[in-house]
Order: structure tokens, then C-alpha cells, then sequence
């Protein structure tokens, strides 16, 4: 299934508030968090420079201005690992050390998101996530 092709009635698929399963995720985010910014410590890096570009992921959701498909879209390249850590092999290899920041400083988002149970999105809407239901209208 695809973010493009997701209905309300898929999304029965997605955790239910409560299961293991939801639990199991949010587990892991606590764990990226923690894990990314244990590293990000060791990097030496300015703590100043982190709370500068924690949020800057979420300037994904400005492409929900463009509809629910293209925002989800978007905030779901911007919310998922594989460019943070491509970006830190990157910055590993080649001895980038703000490099390496700012993908610790993104992974590190995308692991609070998670804990807090902003998942990847639907292209429902922006309250139609992996993680289930989120905003007021949950049920």
C-alpha cells in the first residue's frame, strides 16, 4: 500500500491506540532519540545549533499546501531515516562534522516524532498516520 492509494477504511491497518504494536514504535522512537542524541553529545557539536534545526524538519508540512498527496508526500521523505543516515555515511566518510550534526539533529527529530506518535502520513490528510489516528477528530 502506498500513501497515495491509503482510505480511511485502510487505516484499519494502522495500530490500534493501545496494541503492542503502537507501543513497539514509540519504543523505538525513544530509542533513535536517545541513541541520536548520545551521538550527537559526542560530536562535540553546539547544543545551540541543535535547538536551531530541531524543528527544521517540520517545514515539510508547508507541501500540504500543495494538497494532502503532495503534502504527504513530502513530509514523509523529510520524516523517515533514510536521508539522515545517508547523510551521516556521507559525513562519515568524508569527515564532515556539521554534516554529521545536522543528521544526528534530524534523526533525532524523527525519532521524538515517533515517540510522540506522529507517524508517516496518508494522503488522507495530515491526521492519517502509520502510527493511527492523530488530532482531535481521533476516535
Amino acid at each position: 500500500m502506498t500513501a497515495a492509494s491509503a482510505s480511511p477504511q485502510s487505516l484499519a491497518l494502522a495500530p490500534a491506540r493501545g496494541s503492542s504494536v503502537l507501543f513497539l514504535l514509540r519504543l523505538e522512537g525513544l530509542a533513535a532519540a536517545i541513541f541520536s542524541a548520545v551521538l550527537y553529545a559526542r560530536t562535540g557539536a553546539s547544543w545551540w545549533l541543535f535547538a536551531a534545526l530541531f524543528l527544521a524538519p517540520d517545514l515539510s508540512m508547508l507541501g500540504y499546501l500543495a494538497g494532502a498527496c503532495w503534502g504527504a508526500r513530502i513530509y514523509n521523505a523529510i520524516h523517515t531515516y533514510v536521508v539522515p543516515a545517508t547523510l551521516a555515511l556521507c559525513a562519515l566518510l568524508l569527515h564532515a562534522q556539521l554534516a554529521l550534526a545536522i543528521a544526528l539533529i534530524w534523526a533525532n527529530h524523527i525519532g521524538v516524532d515517533r515517540l510522540l506518535g506522529y507517524g508517516l502520513k496518508y494522503a488522507d490528510g495530515f491526521g492519517y498516520t502509520h502510527l493511527g489516528r492523530i488530532g482531535k477528530s481521533r476516535a
